[in-house]
């Protein structure tokens, strides 16, 4: 397998030190020209936003040798995957986002040239989102670690949480299942193809302004599948004291999941219903609003209590991803 750095020529940060640093990431980032949003921007103490209706507030690491890897990514794509993955818990509430900050966390011997390249992956993925870098911090570390943290605004809308499905309800989705997981079988075993699969694990392709689109269609819950389908659909049965029922007929079984399936000995069902990091959006609705795909019912919480049931049946393999898990 080629390996893929990503900027290792000129100076590493160790050599340039930390506000050469700052400076190199910030000399790129766009200011808010009318302060609508972002009334103090990076470069100071702290920002200041403006918001018109409740804040919304979420955070999210990454870690190297668990969230990303150098050799399977390019810098920029793992800026873009850091602003996807902290934006999408905004796009779960039902938020407009504003304002991100991101927290780097490296090692010395890190080449300033990956820096800014992954500062242009970061600007880039913040312009399709519609959100602004706002600050941050950096230090050192012997591992490369980025926390993002995310304000969103719900202008004066009502959060969307996980303990709103109720009986009767549509369970639908935004987005897309299980690509992300096979590009992760592909590069785990050595491939770079299906591309689109591995370019899905580089970055997620979520669904911006679905979140906005599920309220004013009356979601009652929604959630992003971060872990996978079953185990993030289960965190909304639980909160809702009911089960869902989801039916794989239903489901889209694209072909480049049925190729790594084929050439890896898997399951390409269980990759939809297991994956995560795609990102997708999924909800409870009265009626499933264009655009969204329907995936199952909400029922009544059997004896066994809050459950999700994929044709009926209880599955009997992993729900999805813990980071924790032995």
């Amino acid at each position: 397998m080629s390996m893929i750095a990503g900027g290792s020529a000129g100076p590493t940060i160790g050599e340039i030190g930390e506000f050469a640093l700052i400076d190199a990431i910030l000399q790129s980032v766009p200011a808010d020209p009318d302060r609508t949003r972002t009334v103090v921007g990076p470069g100071d103490d702290a920002a200041v936003l403006a918001a018109r209706g409740e804040v919304v507030l979420a955070t999210d690491a990454m870690v190297e040798g668990v969230h990303f890897r150098r050799d399977w990514s390019e810098p920029g794509d793992i800026g873009r995957k850091v602003v996807a993955v902290n934006v999408a818990d905004l796009e779960a509430m039902g938020a407009t986002p504003v304002g991100l900050m991101l927290s780097l966390s490296a090692p010395a011997d890190l080449p300033l040239s990956w820096v800014t390249a992954f500062r242009d992956g970061v600007l880039a993925e913040c312009e399709t989102a519609g959100i602004r870098l706002i600050g941050g911090d950096t230090t050192a570390s012997t591992v490369l670690t980025i926390v993002g943290s995310t304000f969103g605004d719900m202008e004066g809308r009502t959060p969307l949480t996980r303990s709103g499905a109720t009986v009767g309800q549509k369970v639908a989705v935004k987005g897309r299942l299980g690509w992300a997981a096979a590009g992760l079988r592909a590069l785990s075993r050595g491939f770079r193809s299906p591309r689109v699969v591995v370019e899905a694990q580089r970055c997620p392709e979520v669904p911006y302004g679905a979140g906005r689109e599920a309220v004013a269609a009356g979601a009652t819950s929604l959630i992003d599948v971060s872990d996978g389908l079953v185990a993030d659909l289960g965190h909304v049965a639980n909160a809702s004291g009911v089960s869902i029922e989801l039916t794989t007929a239903n489901l889209d079984i694209a072909e480049p999941l049925q190729a790594v399936a084929s050439a890896t000995g898997g399951d390409p069902v269980q990759l939809v219903l297991t994956g995560g990091e795609d990102h997708a959006l999924v909800g409870t609705f009265e009626t499933v609003p264009a655009g969204w795909v329907e995936l199952g019912v909400v029922t009544e919480a059997g004896e066994a209590g809050s459950q999700v049931l994929v044709d009926g049946e209880v599955p009997d393999w992993p729900s999805g991803h813990d980071h924790f898990a032995r």
